[in-house]
């Protein structure tokens, strides 16, 4: 069935259809024939299965029968979330609601979905539609990344000075990643503000029983940290006797419960920590050292994943030595936690910087400059001067307290560039609409009502570069771009809300790319042929279906509860090696990608060879500091083999012989799998490069 000639019968006819022709007239729902002629249809899921394994693994939900949902139930449920929103919005403003038009693009976001031309973030895939959002309707659930400045959490407004620590956690115990800056020590040496001391003989004591619920901890740490920074000193004792014991499901999350543990463990470090800054200003170490045990409770034991940038100035000692743990050996337990970045101005001396760079890897770099003002680089914008920082995948640079959603588009799967042209409609649609979504935060939502920011990404680059050459890449991007400004300009008026105030980006990407068969984001793969190893539960269904399907599953060496199921990966034919593509050709598409795709960033993690391309990164930021607005690099290193590796590089005769076992017509899409546990969710902008 073709959604698109449905609506263009829909619409040609609209004069002669009833309202009830098009769709419910109450909430608004697809058309379950639309839907039911897509249940046998098998998804052009990617990399021999592991898109579909991906998918069951971490966005097919629990439905009400206690059966997971199938890849066409759960886009059913993502677009039905989606104009329900629509619906509500233009309902509350009395905008009026087309029913028929709706439902005509509606099938086609559905169908754009289902073929892999473009994909909502994991948050999306995961939430929207879903009872978070439907019911609890905790809308910063859909957003993949946020910042906060503490530059102003002095400031005598009423607001506790713990503000942006409590929002961090908030945040990350939602599934959003968050970015940081340390201006706030800045802030307590000039105004001469000093931690107080809630343990002295004046102060009075309160207990605090600390609710079950992620409301519950965010509370009893903010209360905490404000009894050392507010200027009313409160000492706090904690009762965790309502808290959940461990290994529970969380109900809407995924995973389950760690217990009170990882909460109290986090209040002993914080209060152990700033005891020792009594009596003086809050130091640059302090804010990040909190904010990264803030992170470390967030993991729980790996039962959850977040993601945390750290932001400094590059002259600072204190802060470019964090990561020495010879200097700081006590932030050896938790300072993996952020990635560090430090604020960049262009002309600066990188020497010395970049020696530390070529160690580890350690800083990145934000031109705040470059940022401010430009769209695309080389295009003056001056709608977006207030920005303060980026998040955690430096794709997005953002206002403090704003929150930004991502939508990934995939040209290589597309057969024209006026194919990919119509995808840029409803992928547009999808992220603008998460932009109508009040958040629990009155400040979030005073700068996204403002800017409607979004990110609407590519993956799949080096598969398009490999087929259609860069000349070809170029042309659709820039004309993509144009085409955007104008559905960006349609869909605002359709809402009557401002145009954003940018709207393109390329993400790392993560999982959201395995389930459509697509490179990361700008980068290049590991290797052409690999084994890609993921973790299954043993309770999971689809376990007797991989194991008929031919995929080799052995027993987790870590995990007992888990199988591990290796699927033979082909990134695609001429498709090069990351050990193929240098330093210096990755700068330049991050380069290109700037100037003629994001008006937002580029995220892009360059690999580079230490012996060779370590002396020339001094070199190479010299040149790209006037054409970037964010880079970080990763210094290639060979660490041997372990078992069970996620990826292992293998020849193409290892390959064809595993993809050889693989049946061809796999039925693992018809599988219903009962497993009770729901899916765990792909946190914010995920990749291997900004999760901890």
């Amino acid at each position: 069935m073709s959604p698109s000639s449905i609506c263009i019968s829909d619409l040609t006819m609209n004069s002669v259809h009833s309202q009830s022709s098009c769709g419910n007239t109450g909430s608004f729902s697809l058309d379950p024939e639309f839907v039911a002629s897509y249940a046998e249809a098998k998804p052009p899921f990617g990399f021999n299965g592991l898109g579909e394994i991906v998918y069951r693994r971490t966005y097919s939900r629990l439905k009400v029968d206690g059966m997971r949902e199938q890849w066409f139930e759960t886009i059913e449920r993502v677009v039905n979330g989606t104009f329900r929103r629509q619906q509500e919005w233009a309902e509350r403003n009395a905008l009026g609601w087309d029913a028929c038009e709706a439902q005509c693009k509606a099938q086609i976001m559905y169908d754009k979905i289902f073929t892999m031309k473009f994909l909502p973030p994991g948050r999306g895939l995961w939430a929207m539609g879903s009872p978070l959002t439907e019911e609890r309707r905790l809308f910063a659930a859909l957003n993949n990344c946020a910042f906060v400045s503490t530059s102003k959490m002095w400031d005598i407004d009423g607001a506790r000075p713990s503000k942006p620590f409590v929002f961090l956690m908030d945040a990350a115990m939602l599934g959003v990643g968050v970015g940081f800056d340390t201006r706030g020590a800045e802030a307590a040496n000039a105004q001469n503000i000093l931690v107080g001391n809630p343990h002295s003989a004046n102060t009075r004591t309160v207990t605090y029983t600390v609710p079950d619920s992620r409301e519950g901890w965010v509370e009893s740490t903010g209360l905490l940290i404000d009894s050392y920074l507010a200027y009313d000193h409160v000492n706090y004792e904690f009762d965790y006797s309502q808290v959940r014991a461990a290994g529970l499901p969380i109900k809407g999350f995924g995973g389950v419960t760690s217990g009170p543990e990882p909460l109290r463990e986090l209040h002993q470090l914080i209060r152990h920590m700033l005891d020792k800054h009594i009596d003086q200003p809050l130091s640059v170490t302090a804010i990040v050292d909190l904010m990264n045990l803030i992170g470390k409770c967030v993991v729980s034991g790996n039962v959850r994943r977040t993601a945390e940038i750290a932001f400094g100035d590059p002259h600072d000692p204190e802060y470019v030595d964090l990561k020495n743990y010879d200097v700081n050996p006590h932030r050896a337990a938790f300072g993996w936690t952020s990635n560090n970045s430090v604020f960049a101005t262009v002309g600066m001396d990188y020497s010395d910087i970049s020696r530390r760079v070529q160690k580890n890897g350690e800083p990145g770099f934000q031109w705040m400059e470059n940022a401010r003002r430009y769209g695309r680089m080389g295009e003056e914008n001056t709608r977006d001067t207030r920005i303060e920082g980026a998040n955690p995948c430096n794709e997005q640079c953002l206002e403090s307290y704003e929150l930004c959603c991502l939508v990934e588009t995939f040209p290589a799967n597309h057969d024209s560039l006026n194919d990919y042209l119509e995808t840029l409609e409803s992928a547009l649609l999808y992220a603008k609409t998460v932009t109508l979504l009040p958040t629990h935060w009155p400040e979030t939502n005073r700068v996204m009502l403002r800017n409607r920011r979004i990110g609407t990404s590519v993956s799949g680059v080096a598969q398009f570069i490999t087929r259609h050459g860069i000349n070809e890449l170029r042309t659709w991007l820039d004309t993509a771009y144009a085409r955007v400004q104008e559905i960006d300009t349609h869909i605002s008026e359709l809402f009557c809300v401002p145009k954003s105030v940018k709207t393109t980006s390329v993400k790392p990407s993560g999982t959201v790319s395995l389930l459509a068969g697509a490179t990361p984001g700008m980068h290049y793969p590991e290797s052409r042929f690999c084994i890609r190893r993921v973790r299954v539960s043993k309770n999971s269904d689809i376990l007797p279906a991989l194991d008929e399907a031919g995929y080799f599953i052995e027993e987790d060496v870590v995990d007992k509860s888990s199988m591990v199921v290796e699927i033979p990966v082909d990134h695609g034919e001429g498709v090069r090696g990351l050990r193929d593509v240098s330093m210096w050709e990755q700068l330049a598409l991050a380069a290109l990608l700037q100037k003629y795709w994001s008006d937002n960033q580029v995220s892009c993690t360059i690999t580079f060879d230490p012996a060779s391309e370590g002396p020339q990164l001094c070199n190479a930021l010299d040149y790209y500091q006037y054409q970037l607005k964010g880079v970080s690099f990763l210094p290639r290193m060979d660490y041997g083999a372990f078992p069970q590796m996620p990826y292992e590089a293998i020849d193409e005769a290892t390959y064809n012989k595993m993809a050889a076992n693989i049946k061809s017509e796999s039925q693992l899409h018809l599988v219903h799998d009962f497993e009770k546990r729901d899916a765990e969710a792909e946190r914010f902008c995920s990749n291997d490069a900004c999760t901890i």
